[in-house]
């Protein structure tokens, strides 16, 4: 059924407060592959200072934030103590922990500093637990202060792409966005086996990993859809893994014979009983597998069928022993790349059709 769909104005951000020509000042929280990439950034970009920086161990606690990411001393010293960090009234924190905690965001905003964060929580304010979203907007109100989740998926490719891809059209039929990610060479044990499931039995695949995906990229789905004028009346998720044939070694670890070693995750938006939009991730560790997948090379697949269709690859042109050094910066420039328009933005909880288009400073 054909779907036809209205444009939407960006919103309209406001000039932050203070001299305009000052650089921005930038904590970065957490340092963990992601967080250690937006921290080089920060250090390097001409017109961020570092602040500050916070971190979640005891063996980081204290160190030069320059040598926490092969830079030179930079004069700031990473902190445990989130007190430090609220004393420093930066104008922005990265923030980009393992886990959410609800508290000290809160407390971020109500200081005065917005957030900028890769985490999935504030891709769609109406879907959010309201408990939540009540709590950081009363945060945000206090301290004039916003907040916005982004990366590079969800976020660059659930969201800037397609609206982008959506300019050209003036009905959509459907979006199916497919990622494919070979990890086997991202030396992360903790994101791969405890978090995403990778070595684990497969009978457990489903409780522990459908309900997390459709977490972090459902809302990002509405947000696309409510952006068109097409609200979805659902979103729906499900999975299938790949196991490994023989044992296998990656970067991060061993996976063994019989074993998760691969998954597919499709994350449907809803409308009038059928899928309008669709977001596929394929995650590997190898090519050994019990079943006979199409694996890409690391990268996306969009296809849009409507009145102006089309059919898009977008590749990582970079060799696989170079993925984990390289990768991380598709999730972390796009967020400190937005740190001016989300410092520049209304208080509240902004998504990504409510700023400007994010664009780089790169002099």
């Amino acid at each position: 059924m054909e779907q036809p769909f209205r444009s939407v104005p960006v919103g309209t951000a406001v000039a932050p407060e203070g001299d305009g020509n000052r650089p921005l000042r930038v904590v970065q929280w957490a340092t963990g592959n992601i967080g250690t990439r937006a921290l080089r950034a920060v250090i390097d970009h001409p017109n961020l200072t570092l602040a500050g920086v916070y971190v979640h161990s005891d063996d980081k606690a204290g160190q030069e934030a320059g040598e926490l990411c092969g830079r030179d001393p930079v004069g700031v010293r990473a902190t445990r103590e989130l007190d430090d960090i609220l004393a420093l009234d930066a104008d922005c924190v990265l923030y980009m922990p393992l886990r959410f905690d609800l508290d000290e965001v809160c407390r971020i905003l109500a200081s005065g500093t917005h957030i900028v964060t890769t985490r999935g929580e504030f891709h769609h304010p109406r879907t959010m637990d309201p408990a939540i979203r009540t709590a950081v907007e009363e945060a945000c109100a206090l301290g004039r202060t916003s907040i916005h989740s982004t990366g590079s998926s969800p976020g660059f490719i659930t969201e800037a792409v397609p609206l982008v891809l959506s300019s050209i059209q003036r009905r959509l039929d459907h979006l199916a966005i497919d990622e494919y990610a070979d990890l086997s060479q991202r030396n992360s044990p903790g994101i791969l086996f405890e978090i995403m499931g990778f070595g684990g039995p497969a009978d457990t695949f489903e409780e522990f990993r459908l309900a997390h995906v459709q977490s972090n990229f459902g809302p990002s789905l509405s947000a696309l859809a409510d952006a068109l004028g097409l609200s979805l009346d659902s979103i729906e998720a499900s999975g299938e893994v790949a196991l490994a044939r023989n044992p296998v070694t990656i970067a991060a670890g061993t996976i063994d014979a019989g074993t998760v070693a691969a998954q597919r995750i499709t994350v449907s938006g809803m409308k009038d009983g059928r899928e309008l939009m669709r977001f596929r991730p394929t995650w590997y560790c190898t090519g050994d597998l019990d079943a006979d997948w199409d694996l890409h090379s690391t990268g996306w697949h969009i296809s849009v069928d409507g009145d102006a269709p089309l059919d898009i690859e977008m590749r990582f042109p970079v060799p696989l022993d170079r993925m984990s050094e390289v990768s991380p910066s598709y999730t972390a420039n796009r967020a400190v790349n937005a740190i001016p328009a989300v410092c520049a933005a209304q208080p509240g909880i902004r998504t990504t059709v409510e700023l400007p288009l994010i664009v780089p400073e790169f002099s």
